[in-house]
């Protein structure tokens, strides 16, 4: 398989507290692997770290080439993106103003203003064709601060796609979501990603059911070490290994959405 992210014998400490010891792994394409563990297993550490925070031992490499200190211009030009556990928008602008911030912040229209590129023809189109993937259509003159939270959420992940990376790291995208909700998210994510092609997904994630339903293969983290790197039926398999990781017993997922990227 080809292997489009590979972090090798990353280490990272804060003062005396060591967040990361000798973590390896690899994401391949057509990939979507979800990095599981409990709070302060290091997860957003790592995906820090694999999205330009330089480790302190190890590297990591993105396409066989180094992106230690790379910020988020020059990642999104080799093809990653990444979205936030906090939504990462502006309450003020409307959908179609996010998503035009969002394209004018790809490599080669920096520097454009707002307006010009909110009255591109292009980028009017490229608004359009987002929002209608994340079922934003009706709402693109609609203030951000107006939306609901799944759709806060789902305009937060759209800007990021609108980067068209090949790799793109979901820190905790249901995360605040209702949970009658989660599910809406996460199919219109995988239908987009789809469509969009987006080859890989790598998925941080506290939902045990989500992650059961939607993941290939699961990395599991505890006090800053990979404890399981396996595909997920393997993983739910293991009831001591998901209670160790999960910190409970999860409630486990089957059906249609299982094994959701897939191309």
């Amino acid at each position: 398989m080809t292997q489009l992210l590979t972090a090798k014998n990353v280490s990272k400490s804060y003062g005396s507290f060591r967040a990361l010891n000798d973590v390896s792994f690899t994401v391949g394409l057509d990939e979507f692997v979800a990095i599981v563990g409990p709070n302060g297993a290091g997860k957003t550490t790592l995906v820090n770290v694999v999205t330009g925070l330089a480790p302190a031992e190890g590297e990591v490499r993105f396409k066989g080439r180094s992106i230690a200190g790379s910020g988020p211009v020059e990642l999104a030009r080799q093809g990653m993106a990444r979205t936030f556990q906090l939504v990462q928008i502006f309450p003020t602008l409307t959908v179609r103003e996010t998503l035009s911030i969002a394209i004018a912040s790809r490599p080669g229209r920096l520097g454009s203003s707002l307006r010009r590129v909110s009255a591109d023809k292009g980028v009017r189109s490229e608004c359009a064709f987002t929002a209608n993937l994340f079922g934003l259509a009706s709402r693109l003159e609609t203030p951000a601060s107006a939306l609901s939270q799944g759709e806060k959420k789902l305009l937060d992940i759209a800007s990021a796609f609108t980067l068209k990376p090949e790799l793109i790291l979901l820190d905790e995208p249901t995360s605040g979501v209702a949970t009658s909700d989660k599910h809406t998210v996460m199919h219109v994510l995988l239908e987009a990603a789809r469509t969009a092609a987006i080859r890989s997904i790598v998925l941080i994630e506290h939902d045990m059911e989500l992650v059961s339903r939607y993941s290939k293969r699961i990395i599991a983290m505890q006090e800053g070490q990979i404890v399981a790197d396996m595909p997920t039926a393997d993983f739910f398999a293991n009831a001591e290994l998901v209670a160790t990781v999960a910190g409970k017993p999860p409630v486990i997922a089957t059906g249609a959405g299982a094994h959701a990227l897939s191309h």
